[in-house]
């Protein structure tokens, strides 16, 4: 930085406090190398590697490969569920080369999460879920698992963004999604996103093909929500009402009579005969711009709203018909799980 100053005098000494050295590059280089390996040393023995398949690999039926996380003593396993698929045989491979079988307790393709019991097997070291609410944007985290077969990996990058949503597989959207940089590859699928607290913050996820350091992990508060979801009911309840549709238009004079203020809604493709939509009177060609008081911009607002909090309540729908505004009642069921 350049300095305008002027001294006082040619050979007096300086009365200006001299700047204090830079920091050591060393020092805080070495102070983020330890706070990968104590993350590292704390929660990597409690990442498994998840072996889906017949033991033996036939022409028939193909295994495949994954990470978890042990989240319990008693064996609980938190992974993806595109790793488990519809698996029948599941095994669990620890650091230290012990296999064992394990079974599927519940999975949610909504939010890709699947929860895994390990047989006979107790005192296993384990790791926290933490709260993703706290994290921020530059918040170092730590990925461990098993990307193309190299058991163990470790990866350390930033939240790169909060809040981010995806497609799941169900083609639900999966909200509160959190970006990161830390490299991930086919098989981190399941593993754990380790905040420097050694908190599993979230579940790796995704990548996007092509793209360098874009990847996602569901927030471990939805974790946490599945999680205590399948232990309760063995699987996550949400409302239904029998409906398909997609995210359409909605015509601003359509919009204009009727007194609104969307520019977008669900259509109503198909109506299940005898479901609670058609029970209500609900019919193919509806525009669905609010439930329950909260407004509906599209397919994914819809699917969103109708929670486990609203099965079995009567809500109030309304919808464009032909361009007028109409309010009906409607029962949503609970949804049937899915096998």
């Amino acid at each position: 930085m350049l300095d305008f100053t002027s001294d006082v005098a040619g050979d007096a000494p300086s009365s200006r406090t001299t700047a204090a050295a830079p920091a050591d590059d060393g020092a805080l280089l070495d102070a983020y190398s330890n706070a990968v390996i104590d993350v590292t040393d704390r929660v990597g023995p409690a990442v498994v590697r998840v072996e889906t398949g017949p033991k033996v690999p036939n022409g028939r039926e193909r295994g495949g490969l994954g990470s978890g996380i042990v989240i319990s003593p008693d064996g609980l396993v938190l992974t993806n569920s595109h790793v488990v698929g519809s698996s029948k045989e599941i095994r669990l491979r620890d650091v230290a080369g012990h296999v064992g079988d394990a079974r599927v307790l519940g999975v949610d393709p909504d939010t890709d999460l699947a929860l895994l019991r390990a047989n006979g097997v107790r005192d296993l070291p384990y790791a926290a879920l933490g709260n993703s609410k706290s994290l921020r944007r530059g918040q170092l985290v730590i990925a461990i698992g098993n990307p193309l077969g190299f058991e163990s990996t470790v990866t350390a990058g930033v939240v790169s963004a909060l809040g981010r949503s995806i497609r799941s597989v169900s083609g639900r959207t999966i909200e509160d999604v959190i970006q990161t940089d830390a490299a991930l590859n086919p098989g981190n699928s399941g593993g754990p996103l380790v905040s420097s607290n050694a908190e599993v913050i979230g579940i790796n996820t995704a990548i996007i093909n092509g793209a360098q350091g874009i990847c996602f992990a569901v927030a471990s508060n939805t974790a946490q929500f599945v999680l205590s979801e399948i232990i309760r009911h063995g699987y996550v309840r949400r409302a239904y009402i029998g409906v398909a549709g997609q995210t359409a238009p909605v015509p601003r004079r359509h919009a204009v009579v009727a007194g609104v203020e969307n520019k977008m809604g669900a259509l109503l493709m198909q109506v299940e005969p005898d479901g609670p939509a058609a029970k209500a009177g609900l019919l193919p060609g509806d525009v669905v711009i609010r439930l329950d008081g909260v407004e509906i911009n599209g397919v994914d607002d819809l699917i969103r709203v109708l929670d486990r909090d609203r099965i079995g309540r009567r809500l109030v729908m309304d919808v464009l018909r032909l361009g007028r505004l109409r309010a009906f009642d409607i029962d949503p069921i609970e949804r049937k799980p899915q096998r």
